[in-house]
């Protein structure tokens, strides 16, 4: 039942702790305790891998905008950056004060800043690296957030925005909100068009963007992983045609399988789907 007033995001996510049927999404969110167990997992995941391969031959300076629990300031600072993680929100359990813990149990070395991400307060071309996961949705000024990770990245540097909610209509937009697990304890969320998100990292100065859809990359894929998914699919087919084992060997075929992705990928018009977005600032 939908609250009187909106919760915080902490109280938000407390309540989704307690309901014994959210469970596998809590781990799934990363929102289970002890953080640095669910901060390792993360790293350890197939979207990470993915993010992680972008990034091979970076180095340096890397910002984490957005950065929630830490769980990917983590594993940026894991994978040798030093990170400079962007969180407004204090909470000692989903803010700045989690990752100021985490950063202590794991004995990395990361710079917290408690501000948002359309004020940062950075000089120009500081980062070698920004990187923003499930953050540009929740901003309350797109362009100008944009305008701001465009100015603070260096030279050459890279950009990725990670798992970002796209709805193909504006009429779609209550569908997803109302289908949201928290959106109606703490009033967060939203979703943008398509078109919006690449409007607005064109217009703060990226050329060439990068878009991977929903079903392209394991990024997207929430709550899924490649693995899970197949064994969804499977289920679902072998309830309709043939057996489970005639599909486990038809879909046994990564080709294959990412050809069926390919095509179910012009059909999906899910509200408030995932997309990710990679692009460079000019050298």
């Amino acid at each position: 039942m939908a609250n009187s007033s909106p919760a915080t995001w902490e109280s938000a996510v407390i309540w989704l702790r307690n309901q014994p049927d959210r469970r596998q999404l809590v781990l799934d969110a990363y929102y289970d305790d002890p953080l640095l167990a669910a901060a390792e997992r993360y790293r350890q995941s197939g979207e990470w891998r993915e993010i992680a391969a972008l990034l091979r031959r970076c180095s340096g300076k890397a910002l984490d905008v957005g950065a929630g629990r830490g769980i990917a300031s983590y594993a940026l600072a894991r994978e040798g950056f030093s990170v400079t993680a962007l969180e407004p929100n204090p909470s000692a359990i989903v803010g700045s004060a989690a990752i100021r813990s985490l950063a202590v149990e794991a004995a990395l070395p990361i710079d917290v800043v408690e501000q948002w991400s359309e004020r940062l307060p950075f000089a120009d071309d500081e980062f070698d690296v920004v990187f923003a996961r499930a953050v540009l949705h929740h901003t309350s000024d797109l362009d100008r957030a944009c305008s701001e990770m465009f100015r603070v990245l260096r030279r050459g540097g890279i950009f990725i925005a990670v798992r970002e909610h796209v709805i193909s209509r504006q009429a779609d937009l209550q569908a997803f909100l109302d289908d949201h697990p928290l959106h109606h304890l703490y009033g967060g969320e939203h979703a943008f068009l398509l078109d919006r998100y690449l409007g607005a990292l064109r217009k703060a100065g990226f050329g060439q963007v990068k878009v991977l859809s929903p079903l392209q990359s394991p990024i997207n894929l929430f709550p899924y992983t490649v693995g899970t998914l197949r064994e969804a699919v499977v289920d679902r087919a072998s309830q309709r045609l043939f057996g489970r084992p005639f599909w486990r060997i038809v879909l046994g075929s990564d080709r294959i399988f990412a050809a069926l992705l390919s095509l179910a990928s012009y059909f999906d018009n899910r509200p408030g789907r995932l997309y990710s977005f990679i692009a460079h600032k000019a050298a």
